[in-house]
């Protein structure tokens, strides 16, 4: 359960310091993880970005002040991360629904956040049907796009190049290039970059010239934990991914190797509840 304490220590971090400047680097660190990996999980666990955490958690306790204390609005704005007044006020009025100056005079109500504690299911009341695989490495070819995971873009852009993708016929080439022994369509995550952003690819396994248009992806040599996943996307998806955070990797024993995850498409209809698609996930 050490993954589980050093998530809590971060986030235990982040209570102690917020009404100070602080870097997703050194956030990360508590929970000895890369800055990505800890966004990553911390999202799939939570529904929500490290960034939009830490304003909800601000703008809540700027709501006790607010009703506890006769500090001027200006102040608070300047105590809780804000440059202006103004700006204290739109973030104010997006979370609560009423203005700081209404808060103080008690005129609407208040959205509270709490403290966050994780909490991990270890029942396994539903079992999670993987294998671990050793590959080689091998090439994928696809297009890719840059994505920031810090404040959810990638939640809304990931899904709309998929509909790009499946409109512009890239996904039927992928198909034809599709010869190598990985079957599928897979969606890779690469990351980090160097900006903080991650590239994610639509792409497929192949042996192939890398056709016009087209970029290609050296996948390393791994030992990968691969689980299957039963119904319509993304939902059956998007439920693996958190069960895997949340269940497996706490009393598993292995931690991700840190090299690209895969997320594989068969031809099953996408909609259908009986579609089979997989996770894989390095690992050591």
């Amino acid at each position: 359960m050490a993954w589980v304490e050093s998530l809590q220590k971060a986030i235990d971090f982040m209570e102690d310091h917020l009404l100070e400047d602080m870097t997703m680097e050194k956030i990360a660190q508590q929970a000895n993880s890369s800055q990505f990996h800890f966004q990553r999980t911390f999202s799939i666990l939570t529904d929500i970005t490290v960034g939009e955490y830490v304003r909800r958690r601000r703008l809540t306790l700027a709501a006790q002040d607010l009703i506890r204390t006769n500090e001027k609005i200006i102040d608070l704005a300047l105590k809780y991360g804000y440059d202006s007044p103004e700006a204290f006020s739109k973030a104010f009025r997006r979370q609560h629904g009423i203005t700081p100056t209404d808060a103080r005079k008690n005129m609407g109500k208040l959205k509270s956040y709490n403290r966050l504690v994780i909490q991990v299911s270890l029942k396994g009341a539903e079992p999670m049907q993987y294998k671990i695989v050793e590959k080689e490495s091998f090439q994928v070819v696809g297009v890719k796009e840059s994505f920031s995971w810090e404040n959810g873009e990638n939640l809304i852009g990931i899904p709309k190049m998929w509909e790009k993708v499946h409109q512009e016929g890239i996904v039927d080439t992928l198909v034809k290039v599709n010869d190598a022994s990985l079957k599928g369509i897979l969606g890779v995550c690469h990351a980090p970059l160097s900006n903080g952003k991650i590239n994610y690819w639509v792409a497929a396994a192949s042996e192939s010239d890398v056709p016009n248009g087209f970029e290609n992806l050296t996948i390393p040599a791994s030992k990968w934990s691969v689980f299957e996943v039963h119904g319509a996307m993304p939902d059956a998806m998007q439920n693996a991914w958190k069960k895997i955070h949340s269940e497996w990797f706490p009393s598993s024993g292995y931690v991700h190797a840190g090299t690209p995850d895969l997320e594989v498409y068969t031809d099953d209809n996408p909609y259908s509840p009986d579609c089979y698609s997989e996770i894989w996930i390095p690992v050591k």
